[in-house]
């Protein structure tokens, strides 16, 4: 088993990656240093994060759910159902035995374990649509796109943990305020979810459009780069620092969920207020890669590593992965019709 580590602060990066995979010709500018998204732990009062997980713990205060006692590691939760852990905690299926149709929830800070998977979005619920757009989204001209990257639902209402690939799970789209945006999915994933959500995957000319505003500016905000605005670059690559080594062996070990739960990596959306387009649609730029319905494959808007290897902020555009690539770096947004 290769190892695991959590911080590498001091390893400079050699090359950036301008799609999560291959390392990239041209080195990277300067880290953001927005919070980290909580990957395993929020405080109970919004503040607290996964040892992993920085200080994006995105909780919203309120009572410690009851229930018999449970153990993550040595970290202490209670037994309770998915939807009772609110109030900033994090539900860990499994711990509570296969025969108990509850999850552990805690809200304390514990350790990443790639094999388990956490569920840090319980409790959010979509805001309403603007303008005649479904729940989620805000109007741009004649059609309607996520304020927000896309999370999943399952068919029983649970979310799916947005650091694994959803597979054959039928879950659908939610755009949700600070939420963990689902990366790990391939642009069938994503296409289907927006299906199985009433709402479809961007064209290319509605992504852009909705990226660059009524002024097609080059970013989210405005023809003028302003870094850390956006969540859009970071020092040290994330799959370096994870796995302590530029070998090329890692860049074949994208679908680790851990990767996306060290500190200042994803962010949960909506946490960088200034990365917001005309219409006020959330984080385009950076953060997570934004599949398109290009069916030869093309993913948009550059992610938390890099938003300038394949074009500046919004022109960013990957087309090196068919729709059937995933790795910790890809995610998406819907949109769809007025009514």
């Amino acid at each position: 088993m290769r190892p695991r580590v959590r911080s590498i602060g001091a390893l400079s990066i050699a090359a950036l990656v301008a799609c999560g995979g291959e390392p990239a010709r041209d080195p990277g500018g300067q880290g953001g240093a927005g919070a980290a998204t909580a990957g395993v732990g929020g405080g109970s009062t919004g503040d607290g994060g996964g040892e992993w997980g920085g200080d994006g713990g995105g909780g919203t205060g309120g009572a410690v759910p009851a229930g018999p006692p449970c153990l993550i590691g040595d970290v202490e939760g209670v037994c309770v159902a998915p939807a009772s852990c609110t109030a900033g905690g994090v539900a860990v299926p499994t711990a509570c035995g296969d025969d108990v149709p509850a999850m552990c929830c805690v809200h304390q800070p514990v350790p990443c374990d790639p094999s388990l998977m956490v569920l840090p979005n319980n409790g959010l619920a979509e805001a309403p649509g603007e303008a005649g757009c479904p729940a989620g989204m805000v109007r741009v001209e004649a059609f309607c796109i996520d304020r927000f990257e896309a999370s999943l639902v399952r068919a029983d209402g649970v979310p799916w943990s947005p650091y694994f690939e959803p597979g054959d799970e039928p879950v659908r789209a939610v755009s949700l305020e600070a939420a963990v945006p689902q990366a790990y999915i391939s642009g069938d994933q994503a296409a289907a979810a927006c299906a199985g959500a009433g709402k479809r995957l961007c064209s290319d000319e509605e992504w852009l459009r909705a990226c660059q505003g009524p002024q097609a500016s080059t970013y989210p905000y405005g023809d003028v780069l302003a870094p850390g605005v956006c969540n859009d670059a970071r020092e040290v690559h994330p799959v370096i620092e994870y796995y302590g080594t530029d070998e090329d062996w890692i860049w074949s070990e994208l679908g680790d969920a851990c990767i996306d739960q060290l500190p200042a990596s994803l962010e949960r959306s909506g946490a960088r207020p200034g990365c917001a387009t005309a219409e006020g649609a959330m984080d385009m730029m950076g953060n997570l890669h934004e599949w398109t319905a290009d069916a030869g494959g093309t993913f948009r808007g550059g992610f938390y590593v890099d938003t300038v290897l394949n074009g500046p902020g919004c022109l960013y555009a990957t087309t090196a992965h068919t729709t059937s690539y995933a790795d910790y770096s890809t995610g998406f947004r819907c949109c769809a019709d007025p009514g």
